[in-house]
C-alpha cells in the first residue's frame, strides 16, 4: 500500500537527510571495490566504518578531534564531509557526480541534487516522491546486496554513548552506518510502536525517513519548518498512525 499527502514532486531541501545518500554511495562504492570500510579515513585511528557510524571522534562540525576513534558516538558533519572526500579520491569521481550516477540516477531520483560546493552532510535539496524512491531501496535493496543493507542497518560499535539532536543523551545512541537505529532510545522521532529495529534519520529543516524492517513499512515526510517542538510532538503521531493504517498495533513493534 502506497499512500501520500501534498505535492510530491516540489522540492525541499533535506538537510541531514542527505547523511543517507551519502551512505548509501559509500556503500555502492565499498561494494565496487573503490573503497573499504576499515580502511583508514578520517582523524588517526579512525576508519571509514568510524565515519559512516559518527564514532571517528571528530567534532560536530570542525575538522576537530574530540576523542579516540570507537570511545564516543559524537554526531559529526565533519565526518560526513570526510568521508565524501575519501569516496571522490578512492573512485577517481567527484562527489556529486558518483552519487548522480551511483545512486540517483539508477533509483529514478531525477528530482534531487546535491548542489555544487553543498555540504556532503547536509546539502540535498530534492522532492518527496524521490524520498520515497530512497525509502523503497532501504526496504528491498537493488543497489546493494542485502547482507550490505542489513550490516548498514544493524548496530554499529555497540554501546557508545552519545547526544541524538533535538533529544538528548542515550546510553547507548544506537547507530548504523549512516544510519540512526532507535534501538532501546526512550524519546524518539519515530512512533510508540516501531521497533527497535527501525532506522532511519531526520533533518532540521523538518523531515524524515524511516524503515521500519519488521514491518516492511517505510515513511518519509519533508515540510519546509525546521524542526523543533512541533516535530517532537507531530513525528511520533504520524509514524505511529502510519503504522496503524497497515494493522501494526501499539503492542505489537516493541521488540
Amino acid at each position: 500500500m502506497l499512500a501520500s499527502a501534498g505535492n510530491p514532486e516540489r522540492p525541499f531541501a533535506w538537510a541531514s537527510i542527505t547523511k543517507v545518500l551519502v551512505a548509501l554511495v559509500a556503500l555502492v562504492a565499498v561494494e565496487e571495490g573503490s573503497l573499504d570500510l576499515d580502511e583508514p579515513a578520517g582523524p588517526p585511528g579512525s576508519t571509514v566504518r568510524h565515519l559512516l557510524a559518527h564514532a571517528s571522534g571528530l567534532d560536530a562540525q570542525r575538522p576537530v578531534v574530540r576523542t579516540e576513534p570507537g570511545r564516543r558516538r559524537i554526531y559529526s558533519n565533519a565526518g560526513f564531509e570526510a568521508l565524501a572526500t575519501v569516496v571522490a579520491d578512492r573512485t577517481g569521481m567527484p562527489m556529486r557526480r558518483y552519487l548522480v550516477e551511483g545512486v540517483l540516477e539508477p533509483l529514478g531520483m531525477t528530482g534531487t541534487d546535491l548542489p555544487e560546493g553543498s555540504s556532503a552532510a547536509s546539502g540535498a535539496v530534492g522532492p518527496a516522491a524521490d524520498l520515497g524512491r530512497l525509502a523503497g531501496e532501504l526496504l528491498q535493496p537493488r543497489l546493494v546486496a542485502a547482507s550490505t543493507l542489513a550490516l548498514a542497518s544493524a548496530v554499529a560499535f555497540p554501546g557508545l554513548a552519545g547526544v541524538l539532536p533535538g533529544y538528548g543523551w542515550f546510553d547507548p545512541c544506537d547507530w548504523g552506518l549512516g544510519l540512526e537505529v532507535k534501538g532501546g532510545k526512550d524519546r524518539h522521532w519515530t512512533g510508540p510502536g516501531n521497533s527497535a529495529r527501525t532506522f532511519g534519520h531526520f533533518g532540521q529543516s523538518g523531515g524524515f525517513i524511516w524503515v521500519d524492517p519488521g514491518v516492511g513499512v517505510a515513511c518519509v515526510a519533508l515540510t519546509d519548518r525546521a524542526f523543533g517542538p512541533w516535530a517532537v510532538e507531530a513525528w511520533p503521531l504520524l509514524s505511529q498512525a502510519v503504522l496503524e493504517e497497515v494493522g501494526w498495533g501499539l503492542g505489537a513493534g516493541m521488540s
